[in-house]
């Protein structure tokens, strides 16, 4: 096969994302034939070596699953709570192959999330330079200041940068939807409180061309072969 950058051996395994991977490795967690290697970019062979993440010798995975769920409010958007709190691996309990989620909800937001073992979808999915855009819906208390629309469009200074959204829809006296390509931390909701605007829920109905679609509160379905070819074109894949 090759060498091959550490990361990517990790997520290959279903383990976690690169991102995550990076992570494990900068923290001591992850050894190559029992040495622990903490210097980033590092390339092996990984049919020559033996990686360990936690002292546990890691597998490739041959087969890739990609599962949309519909995660509920006060669902943490991790695999797994220490605390044991409410989690994503809750839904997926019958599912045997190792998954991670393609970036975040806050606890309080509910609707569409992917979860795959696939590392570097899961990597462009959730980079920045691919821009791929997410689409929310919004209730609110039915008072939506004068001209939010244009101010929201054109950008919102926040703490950390301007943010905005590409587009804005009022769909009811009470519902607006919105569409985004950042995945900053509470970005929505951040928006939304310096425009004035009461969030009391907040949904997320498409991740690029993938759409929640009518997949219950708490399920999950696996993606089509056309949603998946869209999503790989989408990311360059």
């Amino acid at each position: 096969m090759g060498d091959m950058r550490l990361n990517k051996i990790i997520a290959d395994a279903g383990i976690t994302s690169r991102r995550g991977a990076d992570e494990l490795i900068e923290s001591g967690r992850v050894t190559v034939d029992g040495i622990a290697i903490r210097e980033m970019g590092s390339k092996f062979d990984p049919d020559k070596v033996k990686v360990a993440v936690d002292g546990e010798t890691i597998k490739r995975s041959v087969t890739k699953s990609y599962l949309a769920l519909h995660k509920p409010k006060g669902v943490l958007s991790t695999m797994y709570d220490p605390d044991g709190r409410p989690s994503l691996s809750d839904f997926i309990d019958l599912r045997r192959e190792r998954l991670f989620h393609v970036g975040r909800l806050d606890k309080d937001s509910e609707g569409l999330i992917l979860l795959t073992n696939d590392g570097d979808l899961t990597f462009r999915a959730t980079h920045p330079s691919f821009g791929l855009e997410k689409t929310y819906i919004i209730e609110h208390d039915g008072n939506l200041p004068t001209g939010v629309e244009k101010v929201l469009l054109k950008g919102v200074e926040l703490e950390d940068g301007m943010g905005r959204v590409l587009s804005f829809k009022e769909l009811s006296p009470r519902w607006i939807e919105v569409t985004i390509h950042e995945g900053r931390y509470h970005i929505i909701r951040r928006l939304m409180e310096a425009v004035d605007v009461d969030v009391l829920r907040l949904i997320r109905t498409k991740f690029g061309p993938i759409s929640l679609g009518d997949t219950p509160e708490g399920r999950w379905r696996d993606l089509n072969s056309g949603e998946l070819t869209n999503l790989r074109n989408v990311l360059g894949l």
